[in-house]
């Protein structure tokens, strides 16, 4: 009897490890088949169980699965890890135990430390609300060309579509897949221009192999396809040293009509992960996919990639953790308007594969990741989402149930946008529109178009403002400050690049009278001139230049320019010195469109000194700069 106990122990193992091999090359229906036949014998563990539920949870059973999970937290408790919960929590939404799900992610939460999933489950509690706040914003309908059989993928051609299919059953015999017992994918056209009866063809042989061939996209000029394909080349299956054929990117010409050819594979492809999910930026020079490489985040992660001129590639970038979770993300899709959709069961979701949105145009990835909602959202897996947002109307796949196969396509039609968080980031500077010199201290307000204040700053040590608004709005940002007349500007609903908007304030009055020097009260810079000269310097136009603003903006300003000198030379000299040079200024004031009626001069040489600095006194060139000054005193 121990003789026959042992032996029957050598065999669950083997067959365990017969269906972990399966497990590992992702065929998962044969793995389910084969833990199944060992639990029947009665042998199980917790790693038997967990791979048995991730079967399941993969081939979308999930029913079975969430039982499998059950039993796994139940019986073996100490040995459940966070993917566990994780994975039970997501089967429970696709069933519709909400409540349960939110139990089983608490644990989840309990025992994780810096998941993504964990955070977006902490920080949103109550993410059914937003969900339901976004829902209802399509009409979904029918697609006439779905088959009993596994319908997917639609990509935007010409008139029609593309699409993957497994409905051609001609070849199961040899080639099933084992992943989930179902036939290879191939491409397949909805040509709008055929008749009826000759509406759904199958691309050429070029494109379509004994393998899968899925998930593609065709530029706009309709010369260049890429689509996915299992790693299939020159006739040959490449398998991994794990024995797993990988999924790769390629990409074919069109050499005449309807027929593909000259199919190449994309670079960064590799045997040892893989690479899927083709999608184009709307100018053509980016392509997103999605892929296990070295690097990410997740069981699968979104990449981008730029097309280079020459039709070469460079590196390509993973699109971070805002976007990728340690989940699944996949089947990603660019609108004109430059929002990426993807479908993922990372993010929180109504249960397994949900579509999701976020504002890519800026490309740095952090904008706001919305659910879009019910109808395209179910509890079942809702992938492949394509949009046209001049139409309004697109196609999304789904297993929910009520479909004619195991996948189907669904027409809908969009009632209202999706609306996201939209901060816009406002910078710049106020300045004195006269002087040009900054003002500190200056607020800056950000008002709605109900006149009501969202939100105020003031301008730093150098007149800079920052500030953020929403852009899914209109805006007034206003800059005052006090003396000076407020001046606003208005923006609109944008996109959300960041703005620069620099303001020019006027004064409301001069705030001085009679006898003040206008040159303090603008802030001007010495006026210069050069040593025993009286004609205006190139810098000291600039200053000028000020006076003359201010004299234009108020005609009735009448002024006298006085001019001093430092002690060092003659005295009569010096009184002769600044005349001139307050004679030349003035000239160059009544040149450039002041009325000489407007207008006095005085030279006052060493005369009004400010320091001590006379005659016989030893002073620094700096305290003898102090006294060689203009003035521009108020008359009028």
């Amino acid at each position: 009897m121990l003789f026959l106990f042992h032996g029957l122990a050598e065999a669950q193992e083997r067959l365990i490890e017969k269906g972990n091999e399966k497990f590992e090359s992702y065929s998962f229906s044969p793995a389910i088949d084969i833990y199944k036949k060992v639990l029947d014998k009665g042998y199980v563990s917790a790693d038997l169980l967990r791979k048995l539920g991730n079967s399941y949870y993969y081939n979308a059973e999930y029913k079975d699965a969430a039982n499998t999970y059950k039993k796994l937290v139940t019986d073996f408790s100490s040995q459940v890890t966070a993917e566990d919960y994780f994975k039970y929590a997501q089967t429970l939404k696709t069933l519709g135990d909400y409540d349960t799900s939110s139990a089983i992610m608490t644990k989840f939460l309990e025992i994780t430390k810096g998941d993504a999933r964990a955070t977006a489950f902490n920080e949103d509690r109550d993410y059914m609300a937003k969900i339901k706040e976004n829902s209802g914003r399509y009409n979904l309908g029918p697609f006439e060309f779905n088959s009993p059989y596994s319908d997917f993928a639609p990509s935007f051609y010409k008139e029609g579509l593309i699409f993957s299919s497994d409905r051609d059953t001609g070849n199961f015999a040899r080639y099933r897949h084992t992943w989930n017992a179902k036939d290879f994918l191939d491409l397949y056209e909805v040509n709008a221009d055929s008749s009826a009866l000759n509406r759904v063809k199958k691309l050429n042989d070029n494109v379509n192999t004994r393998l899968h061939e899925s998930t593609s996209v065709v530029t706009k000029d309709g010369q260049t396809l890429y689509f996915t394909r299992n790693n299939f080349v020159k006739g040959k299956f490449i398998k991994d040293d794990k024995g797993i054929i990988r999924l790769k990117i390629f990409r074919a010409k069109l050499i005449e009509y309807g027929i593909w050819g000259e199919v190449e594979e994309l670079p960064f492809n590799s045997d040892s992960y893989s690479a899927a999910n083709p999608a184009l930026s709307p100018d053509e020079k980016r392509l997103y996919f999605v892929s296990d490489m070295p690097g990410s985040v997740g069981e699968s992660d979104l990449y981008m990639v730029v097309i280079n001129q020459d039709r070469t590639f460079g590196s390509p970038q993973n699109l971070g953790s805002n976007i990728n979770t340690e989940a699944r993300e996949t089947f990603p899709y660019i609108t004109n308007e430059e929002i990426l959709y993807f479908s993922s069961d990372g993010h929180p979701g109504l249960g397994g594969l949900d579509v999701f949105a976020t504002k890519i145009k800026r490309q740095d990835f952090t904008g706001e990741i919305l659910n879009i909602g019910k109808p395209v959202n179910s509890n079942s897996d809702d992938f492949t989402f394509i949009f046209n947002e001049n139409l309004r109307t697109g196609y999304v796949a789904s297993n929910r149930k009520g479909g004619l196969g195991a996948d189907d396509i669904y027409s809908f039609t969009e009632t209202r946008p999706l609306v996201f968080d939209c901060i816009q980031k406002v910078t710049g500077t106020v300045r004195d529109k006269i002087t040009n010199e900054v003002l500190v201290g200056a607020t800056i307000k950000v008002i709605d178009e109900s006149n009501e204040e969202l939100s105020t700053t003031i301008t730093d040590s150098e007149g800079e403002y920052s500030l953020e608004l929403d852009c899914n709005q209109g805006n007034f940002v206003r800059a005052l400050m006090q003396g000076y007349i407020p001046f606003e500007e208005y923006i609109g609903i944008s996109d959300g690049k960041p703005k620069i908007i620099d303001f020019y304030l006027e004064r409301d009055r001069i705030t001085a009278g009679f006898g003040d020097d206008l040159a303090k009260l603008l802030q001007l810079s010495t006026i210069y001139f050069d040593f025993d000269k009286y004609n205006i310097r190139k810098d000291s136009k600039v200053e000028i230049e000020k006076v003359i603003a201010a004299m234009e903006k108020y005609p009735s300003l009448k002024l006298k320019v006085n001019s001093h000198t430092d002690s060092r030379g003659p005295a009569a000299y010096n009184l002769w010195l600044s005349q001139k040079r307050a004679e030349s200024t003035i000239n160059y004031m009544i040149k450039n469109g002041i009325s000489s009626d407007r207008l006095l001069s005085e030279g006052f040489g060493e005369t009004k000194l400010l320091n001590d600095c006379f005659d016989g006194i030893k002073c620094t060139a700096v305290k003898h700069d102090v006294n060689r000054r203009s003035e521009f005193i108020i008359l009028e």
